[in-house]
């Protein structure tokens, strides 16, 4: 019996199943199978305690298939509708965080163009207009740079444009008195302590042997002052070859290297024998040192000049007293060895070695030229020539300029700082006067900014290809006033780029020795750009080049007067009548004159007994020695 009944009770089961199926309800029919197992083992349950019917198991059946289906169905739409919300809040999340991402995309955009409005206004740009022309004209150039021998555009750029340049030879190599020496009796002593920087000091070494062959006295070897603005303690046997500028000169004047014993321990102040830059005229002339001076000399035996700055003229010097600064500065004031070694390698990594045997370069190394095919690397496509630009823009020329420069309020108390401390007799009179920066820049008195350099080098046509050295101390606002001429020219270097530190290291924390080697190079660059006439480095080149340079060794010199009115109209002027107007100004300076009155003969030396021009008797003042 319990076997019919499972069996029907399968048998019923089935049936559903059958059912089931047809209705497609594939899940329900697994588990109504299983359900009617459970009947099965219940109603074999029910028949051993006899207490339910078979109907009430039947009817138990057809509720509980009926509940599950309703709980699974609630169960889908249940998981269905929690599924669509967490998609919705997915979705929401992410258009959250991509606006919060945009909104902060776009506050560093704006964070970032005012940083760099911020950059731009730190770099001081004084002529943004006329530097936009200019970096579009820079670029303009589909000609490679002109190689030696070549003609093409910007042939004049690396030469001189006047042939009559090349009719000039020196002629201070010869003694004033030939073969003759000083006579062994003289009136003393001359010994100076020469005050500034290389260049004033080399000049006053000059100024110091006319004025021991015009006193007719022996010229101790010079010292050289401490400045606390160059902040360096070296002394002429630390630039200059002793021996060999006693020797050079020993035809014309007696120079030994320090005083006899008798007078070292003498208080040269305490006798009268001390003269300073205030009793002697600013470029005096001889009749004044001879009547103030020579007296003194004979009474104790010795004078010492203290400062000895630009304290003797030009125009009043007799020829051969002429010749003597001349042979001085042109011929016996050689840099040691070591400053010749390291300017020759830094001359030839500039031109990338190349063809380095000029006159200029035979003067300035001597025997210490290295060889020009030293194993250096040669790049490919590296510059064989190169511009030198002495940017001098260093704080103490733009303090002393008494100029403005775009920096403001800032600028003006930094400047004034630093009056204060350097220049305290300035400072003290523009308490007690008003000075205009406007007509100081209307005069021509501003030293040009490294942005106005850049405007004139494009304006004579330069392409930024152009490789330039820059000579100078440290620019006065650093790199970002140095960007804007980066920008013209990227191939800006200098002397700590092109030498290493170790090769450099001698000369460290010595700015005078550091300041030979930007001679070396200006001197010996294809082209040399002036930003700064009152310069002594700037006038001492030009003339070195002048006079050694066999009209092959062009100078670039803009008028600051000229060039501050053109830079005036820059509101309205074209790029074409700015380029002609600046090439106008750079041109006039290039032609070939000798020496105007009143300049002077280490910046101009073509002047009797100095230079001579090739067949003479032109009416030029000039002779042939």
């Amino acid at each position: 019996m319990e076997g019919a009944s499972c069996s029907s009770s399968s048998s019923a089961a089935a049936a559903a199943a059958v059912q089931g199926a047809r209705a497609g309800e594939v899940g329900i029919r697994v588990g109504a199978t299983n359900i009617g197992r459970l009947r099965c083992a219940a109603a074999a349950g029910r028949q051993q305690q006899g207490k339910q019917p078979q109907n009430g198991a039947r009817g138990g059946v057809g509720v509980t298939s009926w509940h599950l289906r309703v709980f699974a169905a609630a169960v889908g739409v249940m998981g269905c509708v929690l599924l669509a919300a967490s998609l919705a809040m997915s979705a929401l999340h992410q258009v959250q965080f991509r606006n919060a991402a945009i909104s902060r995309n776009v506050r560093g955009l704006q964070e970032l163009k005012q940083n760099i409005v911020r950059r731009e206004q730190a770099e001081q740009i004084m002529h943004g207009r006329l530097l936009q022309m200019a970096t579009s004209a820079v670029t303009k150039f589909p000609f490679p740079p002109v190689q030696n021998g070549s003609e093409s555009e910007d042939f004049a750029l690396w030469e001189e444009p006047y042939k009559q340049a090349r009719k000039w030879k020196p002629c201070a190599a010869k003694h004033s008195l030939a073969d003759e020496e000083p006579d062994e009796i003289n009136n003393g002593f001359i010994l100076i302590s020469a005050n500034g920087g290389l260049n004033q000091q080399r000049v006053a070494v000059c100024n110091a042997v006319v004025v021991a062959a015009l006193l007719n006295a022996t010229l101790v070897i010079p010292r050289f002052l401490y400045s606390s603005v160059w902040k360096d303690t070296s002394q002429f046997g630390d630039i200059y070859q002793e021996d060999y500028f006693v020797n050079y000169m020993k035809n014309d004047v007696r120079i030994v290297k320090e005083l006899p014993p008798h007078l070292q321990t003498l208080d040269l102040e305490a006798i009268g024998s001390q003269v300073t830059d205030m009793d002697i005229s600013k470029e005096a002339e001889p009749s004044e040192l001879v009547k103030s001076v020579l007296p003194i000399l004979q009474q104790n035996g010795v004078v010492h000049f203290l400062g000895f700055g630009n304290r003797l003229g030009f125009d009043s010097v007799p020829v051969h007293l002429q010749r003597l600064r001349c042979r001085c500065n042109f011929h016996a004031l050689k840099f040691v060895p070591e400053l010749q070694r390291a300017g020759s390698l830094l001359v030839q990594r500039l031109r990338k070695v190349g063809a380095m045997q000029t006159e200029v370069d035979k003067q300035l190394f001597g025997n210490n030229m290295l060889d020009p095919a030293f194993p250096e690397d040669h790049a490919a496509g590296g510059p064989s020539r190169f511009l030198a630009l002495h940017m001098r823009f260093e704080e103490d020329m733009v303090a002393y300029s008494l100029c403005e420069f775009g920096g403001g309020e800032e600028e003006r108390r930094e400047l004034q700082a630093y009056r204060e401390t350097h220049f305290p007799a300035l400072a003290t009179r523009l308490r007690n006067a008003t000075v205009s920066p406007e007509e100081q820049r209307s005069l021509g008195r501003c030293p040009l900014t490294p942005e106005e350099s850049g405007l004139i080098l494009s304006a004579l046509g330069y392409d930024r290809r152009t490789f330039i050295y820059v000579a100078g101390s440290q620019i006065y606002g650093g790199a970002p006033r140095l960007r804007p001429l980066t920008r013209l020219y990227p191939n800006l270097v200098t002397k700590e780029d092109i030498l290493t530190a170790d090769e450099l290291a001698p000369f460290k924390n010595f700015s005078s020795r550091l300041a030979a080697l930007d001679f070396i190079a200006c001197a010996s660059a294809d082209v040399f750009a002036v930003t700064d006439s009152g310069s002594q480095l700037s006038s001492l080149v030009s003339g070195f080049r002048i006079y050694h340079g066999r009209g092959r060794a062009p100078t670039l010199h803009p008028n600051r007067k000229r060039y501050a009115q053109v830079l005036s109209e820059e509101g309205s002027i074209a790029w074409g009548v700015f380029r002609r107007r600046v090439r106008q100004m750079v041109e006039e300076y290039k032609r070939v004159s000798p020496r105007p009155r009143g300049r002077s003969v280490y910046r101009q030396p073509r002047t009797p007994g100095c230079m001579c021009r090739a067949g003479g008797g032109d009416g030029d003042g000039s002779v042939d020695f």
